[in-house]
């Protein structure tokens, strides 16, 4: 299976030609995979070296223009330190563009924290406007991006990771998709935490609970965490309603707590109960294996199912 970074040079590449208005602007970094729409597209693959201000600056300008500009570099060079750029560029400007990252949280660890971003979303809900997408596998990736690149003048962030899902799933990108139904809570498990999420809660006898699959997490599908959690909220036989209470875990593999307040907004008018899982705020000084990150996050399968599991028997 090819990386999500692969099919994003090979899907971008060929949407390069067939759509004039789309340019590429890259930071050094993913180069070598826009080699081949270099040379049939020289004017439309622009590197501007390691200058991730001005990345972000020629995609605006670009955008100025009315061509569809897709950025990409590690998301600690793409989101953070180009912060200003984003929000004034773009925003400010009122224009749009694709912003696709890659490195996000831990992705390689050998990079060290100057390599590392799980704050990545968390500063970009910041901004007005902005479609994130999380895929949990390369065939999500390539139908979100290809989603992106047509969506006319909007903003859209792509997170992509080396950590995938095994298999992928039949996404419609802004939406929810339900995966497992439960009566006892649950959970949202966001692009490459599915798997770890359905491990974790089909161990054993299995935890009761309704898992929703998240490839797009702004706009937040609040109108799914409703519907799910009122079916959770309801026994088999039809009693029981939401006022009984409802339980929601996120589990995101970026900063925990990040779509937290969105949860929250969703249910406003029920009684319910939000866990965020995800990246812990303290620094990372160590630096191990992807593997060996998800268990320090506790966001291993075993780790994950513990902690749903305590949780949920810690109700009101």
């Amino acid at each position: 299976m090819d990386t999500m970074r692969e099919r994003f040079a090979s899907t971008v590449s060929r949407l390069l030609d067939d759509d004039p208005r789309l340019a590429v602007v890259l930071a050094e970094i993913g180069k070598d995979g826009f080699a081949d729409a270099l040379r049939a597209h020289p004017d439309r693959v622009i590197n501007v070296g390691i200058r991730e201000q001005l990345l972000v600056g020629v995609g605006g300008g670009l955008a100025l223009t009315g061509m569809r500009p897709i950025l990409h570099t590690f998301a600690s060079f793409l989101v953070e330190r180009p912060f200003e750029q984003v929000k004034l560029d773009f925003g400010h400007q009122g224009v749009g563009g694709v912003l696709v990252s890659a490195a996000g949280s831990y992705d390689w660890p050998a990079g060290g924290f100057t390599h590392m971003a799980p704050g990545d979303v968390a500063l970009m809900d910041t901004l007005d406007g902005w479609t994130v997408h999380v895929p949990g596998h390369p065939d999500e990736a390539e139908a979100l991006l290809r989603d992106a690149a047509a969506a006319g003048d909007d903003s859209v962030y792509v997170r992509l990771s080396a950590h995938a899902n095994a298999a992928p799933r039949a996404i419609t990108p802004g939406r929810f998709l339900t995966v497992r139904e439960g009566r006892d809570g649950v959970v949202v498990a966001v692009g490459p935490m599915l798997d770890g999420v359905l491990a974790a809660v089909e161990e054993g006898e299995g935890l009761d609970v309704t898992v929703l699959y998240a490839t797009t997490v702004r706009p937040f599908d609040g109108r799914a965490l409703r519907a799910a959690t009122g079916a959770a909220a309801t026994g088999a036989d039809g009693a029981g309603t939401v006022a009984a209470g409802t339980d929601v875990v996120l589990v995101e593999p970026y900063l925990a707590g990040t779509s937290t307040a969105a949860a929250n907004d969703a249910l406003a008018d029920v009684p319910h109960r939000v866990l965020g899982l995800g990246v812990a705020r303290r620094e990372l000084r160590r630096y191990g294996t992807m593997e060996e990150h998800l268990a320090g996050q506790g966001l291993d399968p075993g780790s994950l199912r513990g902690r749903i599991a305590g949780f949920l028997s810690r109700r009101r």
